[in-house]
């Protein structure tokens, strides 16, 4: 309810962190009975298309882990990649159906929700690559011959309008969110004197400077345009680091990154269905189906 609350009031931007996002399955196109009832997906969803209705900027940043804990070949893992295909594709079809239905013309989906995941790229240097030779490439793993690793986010947060923080040990799934599995603890937290309503303009408080320590950290570097994250052209400018990012990592040869944000790799159409990147239906180096695949697994164990 604290999310689902803090997501109502908002009226800029939603910046989340976490390790599992899925959930709204009542509203799946197929496998509704999944289980998975949370509403914080649909919240975020209707919450931009209430904003297009009325003509109003806002952005949904989402940063999740390339793949979630375990072996991302493992039926539990692909059928938890299922469920998380389903949550994507049910946000992007609200979003899609209100920019028909506003007739607006000239922009795109990702104008306004987005994915994201970390990575990072290590360049082997003379006695790495000599080691690595002597021992052959059979002794050394895909990820290690190309110096290529995911970042693992275990973060469990929300912010929200740069003046409101929700920080715990939920996730973003049925188990956490149904208050009856697991056991989970949250707290939330902003400054009287550092929010909208009371200075009247963007507020700067420790919550702002929280989000943009973040954003360097997984930006590399910051500039005028990210102190404004609703705005369009900090929606694009994000977007071009987070997709020049993926080209590097993916790259044969070693291209470092501009810090570790990766565009999470789905292709998303005006239609919102949601879509494998051409040339990259598996994860790198380590395999899997990055939109997951359903699996004979209990739903409850996967939601």
């Amino acid at each position: 309810m604290a999310y689902i609350q803090a997501i109502r009031r908002a009226q800029h931007f939603i910046y989340i962190e976490n390790q599992y996002f899925l959930g709204s399955s009542y509203a799946w196109h197929s496998y509704n009975e999944a289980g998975a009832d949370n509403l914080i997906p649909m919240e975020l969803a209707l919450k931009i298309a209430s904003k297009i209705r009325e003509k109003e900027r806002f952005a949904v940043y989402i940063v999740i882990p390339m793949w979630p804990e375990g072996v991302p070949t493992s039926a539990s893992v692909q059928e938890i990649l299922y469920w998380q295909r389903q949550t994507m594709k049910l946000m992007y079809g609200i979003i899609a159906q209100e920019l028909k239905t506003s007739q607006l013309k000239d922009v795109q989906l990702s104008d306004y929700l987005n994915f994201y995941c970390l990575g990072n790229r290590e360049e082997l240097h003379g006695d790495s690559k000599s080691n690595h030779a002597s021992h052959g490439d059979l002794h050394i793993s895909a990820s290690q011959k190309f110096g290529r690793f995911m970042i693992y986010v275990h973060a469990k947060g929300m912010i929200v309008d740069d003046e409101y923080v929700i920080l715990g040990s939920a996730n973003i799934n049925q188990r956490s969110m149904a208050g009856s599995r697991d056991t989970e603890i949250a707290m939330g937290a902003y400054q009287p004197n550092y929010t909208w309503a009371k200075k009247q303009k963007h507020p700067r408080g420790q919550v702002y400077g929280y989000r943009m320590s973040l954003w360097a950290e997984h930006m590399g570097k910051l500039n005028d345009i990210v102190t404004k994250p609703e705005s369009l052209e900090c929606v694009r400018h994000v977007n071009k680091v987070a997709e020049d990012n993926w080209k590097r990592f993916t790259s044969d040869s070693f291209k470092p990154l501009q810090g570790h944000l990766l565009k999470y790799p789905v292709q998303v159409g005006n239609d919102g269905k949601v879509s494998s990147l051409p040339g990259h239906e598996h994860f790198p180096d380590v395999g899997g189906k990055i939109l997951g695949a359903r699996t004979n697994l209990p739903d409850a164990l996967t939601t």
